[in-house]
């Protein structure tokens, strides 16, 4: 909105010219987000504390530690949610589908979110929606979005699956693609939301991968980049650097409160919606397969709760892999501190989001 409108008045004032860079845009929704965070957070939390009364449900059967977190607000995430796409409302060009296309994931997940939330603060345990439900809403939005991108994407990327490593090189899938965007966005949303179980854990690597996103995006928008980097060219996906500088800030200002220990918990609102707008994100870009890279820990956090489902049934409760899933859980078990667990994790999301920047180069 805002640079709809000071845009046009570059043609009176050159100053305005500025508002046509992606990278002062960027930098503008991520610095205005940050500060919307840090200035509306404590009375968010104390709203949220008083309306919630008990807090965020903890789990009986998990670490006898998370039992001091009893009290402690959910539903941070719309504090994310809220400052993004205020953000990027002021900064990003309205008129671009890809921006629209990210608002509706972000909202649509992030009332999915809500919903489990609240349901799980109303039944007072942490179970929330069942799972059929969410997951049936989660792919459906997921294949709205799967079908909106083969209008936005051009011709010979529809159906196709990009190959990291090799120059321009896809992988026809056909209709399996729709059956790709739920994996990709229904699972990244779910894999974020299994990591968000210690104070601080999910949010940092969040970030990592939305800065990856940013650095993709911006490149895979640009003609010249794109064609140095041997990276298929998709106009107009530079603009969503703006909501992506609007997610971190959000997310950075969310650290604030959320570093241990926690004065507020994301929730279903915030990971859920967050972790589905990254799986959209990437394959917007057409590089879902580096999300599995530069979202490494994500994918191991979620593979640990299903490898640990798996043994247990098929051994009919009889072995465990883990002492707990997710991992995080496991290590917590095992006598880990929290904060041991919450930096050698960011550690590994750090090595993590490198090995995947390098996946552009080499080729």
């Amino acid at each position: 909105m805002l640079y709809n409108f000071l845009y046009q008045l570059s043609e009176y004032f050159s100053f305005f010219n500025v508002f046509k860079y992606l990278t002062v845009r960027t930098s503008g929704a991520l610095l205005t987000s940050l500060l919307i965070v840090l200035f509306s957070g404590e009375k968010v939390i104390r709203a949220l504390k008083a309306k919630q009364k008990r807090g965020q449900p903890i789990r009986s059967d998990g670490p006898e530690s998370h039992l001091a977190k009893a009290g402690t607000p959910t539903m941070g995430g719309i504090l994310i949610l809220g400052s993004t796409i205020i953000s990027s409302i002021f900064w990003a060009n309205l008129t671009s589908p890809f921006v629209l296309l990210f608002l509706f994931i972000i909202v649509g997940f992030g009332l999915i979110g809500a919903y489990d939330d609240l349901k799980k603060l109303s039944q007072g345990d942490s179970k929330g929606m069942q799972a059929r439900w969410k997951f049936a809403a989660q792919g459906t939005l997921s294949v709205l979005v799967a079908l909106a991108l083969l209008q936005l994407t051009p011709s010979e990327l529809h159906y196709r699956v990009a190959i990291p490593f090799f120059k321009n090189l896809t992988v026809y899938i056909g209709w399996f693609y729709f059956l790709w965007g739920i994996c990709v966005i229904t699972g990244t949303s779910n894999a974020v939301n299994l990591t968000d179980g210690l104070d601080g854990l999910a949010i940092v690597p969040v970030m990592y991968v939305a800065s990856s996103f940013l650095l993709i995006s911006y490149l895979v928008g640009h003609s010249n980049f794109s064609d140095y980097l041997y990276i298929h060219h998709i106009p107009g996906a530079g603009e969503l650097t703006v909501p992506l500088g609007a997610l971190i800030g959000g997310c950075l200002g969310f650290l604030w409160f959320n570093a241990p220990p926690a004065k507020i918990f994301m929730g279903d609102s915030g990971s859920l919606s967050i972790g589905a707008t990254l799986g959209g994100v990437s394959m917007m870009v057409h590089h879902e397969l580096v999300l599995c890279i530069v979202g490494g820990l994500f994918v191991v956090e979620a593979v640990s709760v299903i490898l640990q489902v798996a043994i247990f049934k098929c051994t009919k409760g009889r072995k465990r892999i883990f002492l707990m899933a997710p991992i995080h859980h496991h290590f917590e078990k095992k006598g880990w501190p929290e904060s041991t667990i919450t930096i050698r994790f960011w550690i590994i999301a750090t090595i993590l989001a490198l090995l995947g920047l390098t996946t552009l180069k080499l080729r």
